[in-house]
């Protein structure tokens, strides 16, 4: 029996053709996935000038060790938030959820404005908040961004939708040097909080154009509550593929967050070296760590931005997504031996840089792809337990190996080989993972 002929192919229109260097885009999804790529790209630039601004509050107020234990708060409150977040999700539809969730968090950030206003330390309070927000807020618009896609589409156009991120962390970053530089802090609050409305709107506009358009016929209606009253723990804990991705996160986070301690302590200590460390050079030392922080963001963004652009498709398309996950872990865990060798602030930042870079980029589109063969609850309640709670707890984990070597009077290369460690479990729970989804591929659930 002769087998039916192929469906044919739309020919792909002109801002198809100009997009496939980046992403394999096909006839018909350039305006959502432009529409996602630009709603990425306000996200990721207003988290940064809001990120800027952390770090000048807590380092110039309570110093690095702080920031470290601080993390510890943040996945305590999650433990809250999650369950409630689960909770709101089951009594809303899609559409809801992506207005009400952001706007919640935008009316802190006037709190906080008025707070700085005043000449209230927020260092530690405002450390707690953007912790919070930066997890829960873009794990649920990439949510949005699965529940939009089939495995196919996400897996062509996630890297298209990743260059939004990567340009706007840049753009953002470089951004808040100029605003530092100018105004201060206070001006980067204010345009972050106008940027998170920015991001509802292009939401509900991608979402409109999601429900009216017939190709996305497999995708679940906006009217649509999101499921039963199933918290994201629930859910997580009873999948093992769910729970692999939690592993995932915890290591990446452990890893990377130590490293974050490092370069934190070189800066506090080059800030005083230049400034002082007594009460009048406050002020200079804050604005000397804004900029430093800056100019490193700055340098971070745009080598991930060039990495999104060039490679991460192109790493999908003949590594796959499994195998991609070896990459990152393979390049910090190079990146720690080189500090256990020469350990320098020339040698974080290079590391940091590095490091930060393809998380930011390769990293994080492949977490994302992850999510591409999970259930609707899962993308939205799961995902949000995992990018938040399992998240934060990797910072709790850090905190901890900050307290106890800071007591135990650990020098930079204890710290290194320590990573070295968790960066080999992390390579575990990658290849673990890899075979989940190869596994997903021979049952014919498209393993990516």
């Amino acid at each position: 029996m002769t087998a039916p002929p192929a469906a044919a192919v739309p020919e792909k229109g002109p801002l198809e053709r100009l997009l496939s260097p980046i992403a394999d885009v096909h006839a018909g999804e350039a305006a959502s996935a432009l529409l996602l790529t630009l709603l990425m790209f306000f996200l990721l630039g207003g988290y940064y000038m809001l990120k800027t601004a952390r770090e000048v509050f807590i380092l110039s107020e309570s110093g690095a060790a702080v920031k470290s234990y601080a993390s510890a708060g943040q996945a305590l409150l999650l433990l809250v938030l999650v369950p409630a977040y689960s909770a709101f999700a089951s009594r809303v539809n899609r559409a809801q959820l992506i207005t009400w969730m952001p706007l919640f968090f935008a009316s802190h950030v006037a709190v906080f404005i008025v707070l700085v206003q005043a000449g209230v330390e927020v260092g530690v309070a405002y450390f707690l908040w953007i912790g919070i927000y930066n997890v829960m807020v873009i794990a649920q618009f990439w949510a949005f961004a699965n529940d939009l896609y089939t495995q196919e589409q996400g897996k062509r156009l996630f890297p298209l939708i990743g260059v939004g991120s990567s340009l706007g962390a840049w753009i953002g970053s470089v951004r808040a040097k100029t605003l530092m530089e100018a105004q201060g802090p206070l001006r980067l609050l204010i345009g972050g909080a106008f940027i998170i409305v920015v991001c509802v709107v292009l939401a509900r506009l991608a979402d409109r154009l999601a429900v009216r358009d017939s190709a996305r016929a497999k995708a679940a209606p906006a009217e649509e509550k999101l499921g039963d009253g199933k918290s994201g723990f629930t859910l997580l804990f009873s999948d093992p593929y769910l729970l692999l991705i939690a592993f995932l996160v915890l290591f990446l986070n452990v890893v990377n967050t130590s490293g974050e301690y490092l370069f934190g302590r070189y800066v506090v200590e080059a800030a005083t070296q230049t400034y002082g460390a007594g009460e009048a050079a406050r002020a200079a030392r804050g604005q000397f760590i804004g900029e430093a922080y800056s100019t490193f963001y700055g340098h971070v963004n745009l080598l991930g931005l060039v990495l999104q652009m060039f490679v991460v498709s192109r790493v999908f398309k003949f590594l796959g997504v499994g195998r991609a996950l070896f990459v990152h872990p393979i390049v910090a865990g190079a990146g720690y031996v080189m500090m256990l060798a020469s350990p320098s602030f020339g040698a974080i930042r290079v590391l940091k840089t590095v490091d930060n870079a393809i998380d930011y980029s390769l990293g994080n589109t492949t977490k994302q792809a992850l999510w591409l063969p999970t259930s609707r609850q899962a993308k939205y309640k799961a995902k949000q337990a995992v990018d938040s709670f399992f998240q934060r707890a990797g910072d709790v984990v850090q905190a901890a190996i900050v307290y106890f070597g800071e007591l135990a009077g650990f020098a930079v290369p204890a710290f290194a080989a320590l990573n070295l460690a968790l960066t080999a479990g992390w390579i575990a729970v990658a290849a673990a993972l890899n075979r989940s989804l190869r596994a997903k591929a021979r049952a014919g659930d498209d393993g990516l």
